[in-house]
């Protein structure tokens, strides 16, 4: 069966020219080797036309169509003095177009930034837009409120947390779009083959070939194109009007929420631990301006996040090992609200519509059963006991629909309900908030399970864990599928839900590094280097989403309900409090109508009432109440026809004829362009620095939190004490040339204790697991260098034993000393001990290591390939093969014809 690829977008770099009747957008390729161009009207005052020049230009015919264009477009003939055709702006990409009341604007990005890297695909934040009016100023039609609309949809601000990427989609998940690789095309490719081939035929006529015709077999690849999931696009209406005029490489689809990714060094091998949240953007907006749901199952504050942890030593999807996991947090699908009015800090909560049958909610689990399939796992984590009822009203509300919903499903893929108060177990001492959240955190991992696109190890086998065994999803032929996923959510979603988040995260990671074979149990304790990198992750993802919704940073972290958080911290927390109170009072109503008028909730017309001038913008989220609904749903069997007869499995990820419209295939040759994911990465086509690539300015768990100190054990899996971290390091240097010198630095004296250097036990495992890993703490000690020689021998030996739990200076055992010398040192030890004991292999491998390694075995052609090499080097050149001139004539054909 063919292989297949993700199809890399044509257009990644563009400019735009301008004349006086036209604009002209020339983009192209990062190898600018193909370009095509868009042709903009200006003459229309309101009216958007657009034409999309079919024909693929390379570099010389683009020049040529420019100056063409340049001599055309001059007064007078022969003129030099002004262009006729004017260069306006260079861009990445377009956001889209956009109109008021006047004519259409469109909106290009101008700066972007690499945030992440998933398997060579790269993923960019955008850094800064323009917006730029279309119509010439000869046919502008002036509108005294077309200003002020300008300036409300330039408040969303573009620049903060919006990304994009040109070959992976960042709408689906990793599982989504790996599952697409491995899906057989042959039924759905047959129709579209047959046009192409038409097509290939001619061109092939119409060309000239250097080349005669050899015989050699067509290597086809199927190039995949997804449809994307248009509830996480935040620019899907601003494309609505050309996406069935222009071609597809010039649509760019961009996500809202948070990107961040992390270098996890185990003793030199690379992990990438990737963090991307998508933001819904339905029912999309402020905190107190959205709560709850809409009539068609949207909440408010709905956000997916998924981590991402593969090996980064090896780059391809296909042969690489990558995994991930998801959850959800949301509002409470119930119709509540909060009045604002009153301008207290708690306003009271309000049920806004009666809803018996839970509607409402039927429409939105049955939304998450289409895309993550059974179980789905809601932890509601509001408070149960208060004096006045206030967040209890919701889960009084939220069982009884739990419950009602339930009757219909099948036992096996019933809705899980856990309820905790969270607020509740913080207050008091007695309790650990933690242990429980990881108690919950360990079902709902084992019930959900996670995704990995490889079988197991068979380290997994030699040195088993008897939680693996229990782990759930589904097990594919290549790897594991989570079926299912958890949805947390409490008042706000912020605060106690990143916590839980985290914990649930951590679990995950745990089991996510063991699948990978990077670790041999399924198990991380705090403060390793590990959960720190981790745990910084997750603060960001929190300060992100919470300044999106909440319009403030978080205000508990994790370390405050570890209670190791500083006293500094409080002042800081009564400053995010008043932060968020200030804007939800003052700021929200603003930044709200920024974001109907982005996502085009809101359509600016003359006939209709001004943006400013709506007193609720209810009707605008709610279409039920404009308009009666043509068909009701049943009550009693509330999903989507099909979910049950895939579940657990989700119904969008399953090879069905619905599903597989969503993708396009197209057969294209091994080697082209649009599928090499390897030149789009590496670029072999121009001059690099290696210090200005990405992977060396990501956050690293060796540079950023291994503490500095000389014979520190270097795994990121060791217990250290606060004061040992890398942070506390570098977090002295204000000066950043100091800063960049203290990382180059190998070994420094050691940090003086920070104002967060709290000794402090981890609190996530139980007793007789601290007191199984008491030796894993500590190791995590330096050695200490002494330095005086008036030190007795007694105090050596308790420096030695310290760090490593024994005395060295003792001859070790005879069991110990069988285990240490191996075979080849024969000759040796028998010097000493005449008869040479029995050995028995502590592994079933040539090396005692977690990985299921063998020694290299050279093959036949590895060997002609070297040995073609030295002949080269020595002068002499041998034929070339038949693969070697199936890709020297496609570089030619792709270069010059």
């Amino acid at each position: 069966m063919p292989q297949s690829a993700a199809t890399i977008s044509g257009i990644q770099r563009m400019v735009l020219y301008e004349t006086r009747a036209r604009y002209f957008l020339v983009g192209s390729n990062q190898a600018q080797t193909k370009h095509r161009v868009l042709k903009i009207d200006r003459t229309e005052p309101k009216d958007l036309v657009i034409i999309d020049d079919k024909h693929v230009y390379n570099q010389q015919e683009v020049r040529e169509l420019l100056g063409r264009l340049d001599l055309g477009n001059r007064t007078k003939i022969g003129q030099k003095g002004s262009s006729g055709l004017s260069r306006a702006v260079s861009a990445f990409g377009i956001v889209g177009f956009v109109r008021f009341l006047e004519g259409y604007y469109i909106v290009l990005i101008t700066k972007r930034r690499e945030m992440a890297d998933i398997g060579g695909h790269s993923i960019y934040k955008i850094e800064d837009t323009t917006m730029i009016y279309i119509p010439n100023d000869s046919v502008r039609v002036a509108h005294p409120d077309e200003a002020r609309y300008v300036r409300i949809f330039q408040n969303v601000d573009l620049s903060s947390n919006f990304y994009f990427s040109y070959s992976y989609d960042l709408s689906h998940s990793l599982q989504y779009n790996l599952t697409l690789l491995q899906r057989p095309y042959e039924p759905w490719s047959s129709a579209a083959s047959s046009g192409e081939e038409e097509v290939h035929t001619q061109s092939k006529q119409d060309s000239f070939d250097i080349f005669e015709d050899e015989g050699l077999p067509t290597q086809v690849v199927y190039g995949l194109q997804t449809e994307p999931y248009y509830k996480y696009v935040w620019n899907g209406k601003l494309l609505e009007r050309v996406k069935d005029i222009v071609h597809h490489d010039w649509l760019m689809y961009i996500i809202h929420g948070f990107c961040g990714q992390s270098k996890l060094l185990i003793y030199g091998r690379p992990v990438h631990i990737t963090l991307i949240a998508r933001r819904s953007s339905k029912f999309a907006g402020t905190r107190f301006l959205k709560r709850g749901a809409n009539c068609e199952g949207d909440v408010a504050n709905e956000v997916e996040t998924e981590q991402i942890v593969h090996d980064a030593s090896v780059m391809s999807f296909t042969a690489g090992s990558y995994s991930s996991y998801v959850q959800v947090r949301g509002s409470v699908p119930l119709y509540w609200s909060q009045d604002i009015s009153t301008m207290m800090p708690k306003p009271p909560i309000r049920l806004d519509q009666a809803d018996p049958y839970a509607h409402v909610a039927a429409l939105h689990f049955d939304q998450m059963l289409q895309r993550f399939g059974s179980p789905i796992i809601i932890l509601n984590l509001v408070k149960k006991r208060e004096k006045r009822k206030h967040e209890k009203i919701l889960s009084e509300e939220l069982y009884p629909a739990v419950i009602n919903l339930n009757q219909f499903l099948p036992p096996d893929h019933c809705i899980d309900y856990i309820a905790w108060d969270m607020a509740r177990y913080t207050k008091s001492k007695l309790c650990n908030v933690l242990d429980r959240l990881s108690m919950i955190a360990e079902n709902v991992v084992k019930r959900t399970g996670f995704f990995i696109n490889r079988s197991d190890f068979y380290c997994h086998t030699l040195r088993p864990d008897d939680r693996w065994g229990d782990l759930g999803g589904h097990i594919a032929s290549s790897g594991r599928v989570q079926t299912g996923v958890l949805r947390t959510n409490c008042v706000d979603c912020l605060d106690r839900t990143n916590t839980a988040q985290f914990m649930v995260g951590k679990c995950a990671l745990a089991y996510q590094l063991y699948a990978l074979g990077m670790i041999d149990k399924p198990k991380l304790q705090f403060d390793t280097d590990c959960v720190r990198l981790f745990e910084e992750l997750y603060e960001d993802h929190g300060d992100t989403l919470s300044l999106q919704y909440g319009g403030s940073q978080l205000v508990h972290r994790v370390k405050t309900y570890r209670k190791i958080a500083p006293w500094t911290q409080h002042s800081k927390d009564i400053m995010q409090t008043l932060s968020r109170y200030y804007s939800n009072a003052f700021s929200d109503a603003d930044r709200q109508d920024a974001i109907n008028l982005f996502l085009q909730v809101y359509q600016p017309s003359e006939t209709k009432p001004h943006l400013w001038e709506l007193p609720t913008d209810f009707y605008l989220h709610q279409r039920s109440t404009m308009a009666l609904p043509q068909d009701r749903r049943s009550y009693t069997l509330w999903w989507s026809e099909g979910i049950l007869s895939y579940l657990p499995v989700a119904y969008d990820e399953v090879p069905c004829d619905d599903t597989m419209k969503k993708v396009k295939v197209k057969r294209v040759n091994r080697f082209d362009e649009g599928i090499d994911i390897y030149t789009e990465f590496f670029k072999p086509y121009e001059l690099t620095c290696f210090d200005d690539t990405f992977c060396i300015a990501m956050t690293n768990s060796a540079r950023e939190f291994m503490p500095k100190t000389v014979g520190v054990d270097p795994s990121p899996f060791t217990v250290r004490k606060p004061e040992e971290t890398g942070k506390s390091v570098l977090g002295n240097k204000s000066n950043k040339e100091e800063t960049l010198l203290q990382r180059k630095t190998a070994a420094s004296a050691p940090p003086p204790p920070s104002e967060e250097a709290i000794s402090s036990t981890s609190e996530d495992d139980s007793e007789d697991d601290r007191d199984d890993d008491g030796s894993v703490s500590q190791r995590s000690t330096p050695i200490k260098l002494l330095t005086e020689s008036g030190e007795s021998s007694r105090t050596q030996e308790q420096t030695v034993k310290e760090p490593y739990g024994l005395n060295l200076a003792e001859f070790p055992s005879e069991e110990d000393w069988n285990v240490f010398v191996r075979p080849s040192f024969k000759r040796i030890v028998c010097f000493f001990s005449p008869p040479f004991p029995l050995r028995e292999p502590v592994s079933c491998f040539p090396e005692d290591s977690v990985f299921s390694v063998c020694p290299p075995q050279v093959d036949r052609n590895s060997h002609d390939v070297f040995e073609s090499h030295v002949m080269l080097g020595q002068g002499q050149v041998r034929a070339l093969c038949r693969e070697d001139v199936l890709m020297y004539r496609e570089y030619i054909k792709n270069r010059y014809m």
